[in-house]
């Protein structure tokens, strides 16, 4: 076998996608918005993810029945309502991790996300670990065998030649069709006996936060995948015998499908958060900003400084420090005249 080189055309319309979300992101990166409208859609976020990524594999619970799953957290469960929480603990869990930038992209990160989403729903011996045994990919429709993975032999070869594809071309390549080549080999090898989509879903959230774009928090982009699960399974897997095929598999068609569903959801959270920070409770007046904006080019702000901003009066000033504190957007360091302020 040789070194993993993708194929793949830079085409029009993926060009088009990489700027839309580059813009999209840009956008909602300089807005800002109240802790509460984050926390809500944070854990909108988490529902929908925990139940479109469990459903693509078939998983019968409906999505108000993963949100009282996750709320109650059962003691007694079936493996549907484990699959459910097992995925929600693994989004945590990365979200924590990559809030701490201590999230190393490798192969043991990988078996450590298999072995949360796993947990419980396979046999020890199989979860947080690579195929030792052969496996195929059936079309449930036609009930036939469409795909032939790579044998488990080649497997730790060919996932440690994933990875360092990622890695050797960090700096060179767009982020997101890195996120989006390692998604679609990692299939086409199928490096464990189950969990192979849940677990290749968690892994490039991580690539993608490393753009900037953290999904955990407010992203679902397997919503997207749901919505129409068999053109999903179309664009991200391959027919025939891995060996006959692997040369001539060509990533173009996914990678611009890949661009299409995140630009969905960022459009789509990007219009809740719209609707939902326009209250009374959290609209911020053209002051608010100004502190805001004062704070994002010069990393902080104090009472001193924004006076020299404004013509408010100095109890005006505090309340308006106190607003922006209240609705979560700022911390307060330091006591007295050494107080500043900086963006929470």
């Amino acid at each position: 076998m040789t070194v993993f080189d993708p194929k793949y055309t830079i085409s029009s319309r993926l060009l088009e996608n990489i700027k839309r979300i580059a813009t999209l992101i840009y956008e909602l990166n300089n807005r800002s918005f109240s802790r509460v409208v984050l926390l809500e859609l944070i854990k909108r976020a988490h529902e929908i993810s925990a139940h479109a990524s469990t459903s693509i594999e078939g998983n019968p619970l409906a999505l108000t029945e993963v949100k009282k799953i996750i709320k109650k957290h059962p003691k007694h469960i079936r493996d549907s309502e484990r699959e459910v929480l097992n995925y929600n603990s693994a989004l945590i869990w990365l979200d924590k991790l990559t809030r701490k930038r201590d999230a190393k992209f490798d192969l043991s990160l990988l078996l450590n996300i298999h072995q949360a989403v796993m947990a419980g729903l396979m046999p020890v011996s199989q979860c947080g670990k690579l195929r030792k045994e052969a496996v195929f990919v059936n079309d449930p429709a036609k009930r036939e065998t469409i795909y032939w993975p790579p044998d488990q032999q080649d497997v730790k070869a060919l996932m440690q030649d994933l990875f360092d594809f990622v890695s050797q071309n960090k700096d060179e390549v767009d982020s997101l069709i890195l996120a989006g080549i390692f998604h679609k080999q990692f299939v086409v090898i199928h490096p464990l006996m189950d969990g192979n989509g849940r677990t290749v879903r968690l892994a490039t959230k991580v690539l993608l936060s490393a753009m900037g774009l953290n999904t955990f928090n407010l992203f679902s982009f397997e919503d997207y995948y749901n919505q129409n699960v068999a053109k999903y399974f179309a664009q991200v897997g391959v027919k025939g015998n891995y060996y006959d095929i692997y040369q001539q598999i060509d990533f173009t068609s996914w990678l611009e499908y890949f661009t299409d569903g995140i630009i969905d959801e960022l459009l789509r959270v990007a219009n809740v958060l719209e609707q939902k920070s326009v209250t009374p409770q959290t609209i911020l007046r053209t002051h608010h900003q100004n502190i805001l904006d004062y704070i994002k080019k010069h990393d902080f702000i104090t009472d001193k400084i924004y006076s020299t901003l404004t013509a408010r009066a100095k109890p005006t000033r505090n309340q308006d420090f106190n607003r922006l504190l209240d609705l979560g957007l700022i911390e307060r360091v330091g006591k007295g005249k050494a107080t500043i302020y900086r963006l929470k």
